[in-house]
C-alpha cells in the first residue's frame, strides 16, 4: 500500500498558481517574520583584583646528566665450553674434582680402586637378588652424595663419594634394562 499524501499548502480556487518554487531563505506569506534578537548585555567589568608582590627569585633546579652509550651490545651467550666449566667448577673447586677422580680410580686396595670394587660390588648384588637390588645399592649413594653436594657444596670426601657411586652404578646397568622396561619381557 503506498504512502497517502500530505498537502503542505492548500492554493484557493481563483487564485493564480505561483509561477515556481520559492526562493531559499524565502518566507511564507502566511508566515510572521521571527522578532528581531535582543541587543546583547553590555559587558560587565571584572573586579579589581589585588596585584600580589613579586616573587623572589627560585634557585634552579640541580641538572641531572645522564650518560647513555648506543648502541647497546649485550654480552655474547657463554660457549659450551665455558657452561661445562662454569658447571664443573659450581659443584667444587677444580683441584677438589681431579683430586676426588684420582683417588676414585688410584689402585689401592691388591690393585683395585674404591670405584671398581664397589663397581663389582654392585654388580654381584644385581647377580645375586635382582635388577632391583641392584639398582637400590647403586643409587643410595649416589642420590646421598648429589643432595649433599647441593645443601652444602663440594667438598673432597663429597665428590669422592659421587666419583665412586657413579662408577658403581655402571655395574648395575645392563643393556637389556631399557627392553625389560618397556616391554615388560626379561631377556632371561
Amino acid at each position: 500500500m503506498p504512502d497517502p499524501i500530505i498537502p503542505t499548502k492548500i492554493i484557493p480556487g481563483g487564485v493564480p498558481l505561483p509561477s515556481g518554487p520559492p526562493p531559499p531563505g524565502a518566507v511564507p506569506p502566511w508566515r510572521a517574520p521571527a522578532p528581531a534578537a535582543p541587543p546583547p548585555p553590555p559587558p560587565a567589568t571584572p573586579p579589581a583584583v589585588a596585584v600580589p608582590a613579586p616573587e623572589p627569585p627560585q634557585q634552579p633546579d640541580p641538572q641531572i646528566h645522564v650518560h647513555v652509550v648506543l648502541p647497546y651490545e649485550p654480552e655474547p651467550e657463554p660457549t659450551r665450553w665455558q657452561r661445562l666449566w662454569g658447571w664443573a667448577t659450581s659443584i667444587g673447586r677444580p683441584w677438589q674434582i681431579v683430586g676426588a677422580l684420582t683417588l676414585a680410580s688410584l689402585p689401592l686396595f691388591g690393585g683395585h680402586s674404591a670405584a671398581t670394587l664397589w663397581a663389582s660390588a654392585v654388580a654381584e648384588a644385581r647377580a645375586e637378588g635382582g635388577q632391583d637390588a641392584g639398582y637400590a645399592l647403586a643409587l643410595t649413594p649416589l642420590a646421598i652424595a648429589v643432595i649433599r653436594i647441593v645443601q652444602g657444596g663440594g667438598t673432597l670426601g663429597r665428590l669422592l663419594l659421587l666419583a665412586v657411586s657413579l662408577v658403581g652404578l655402571m655395574g648395575a646397568i645392563d643393556l637389556y634394562d631399557p627392553v625389560t622396561w618397556i616391554t615388560g619381557v626379561d631377556p632371561s
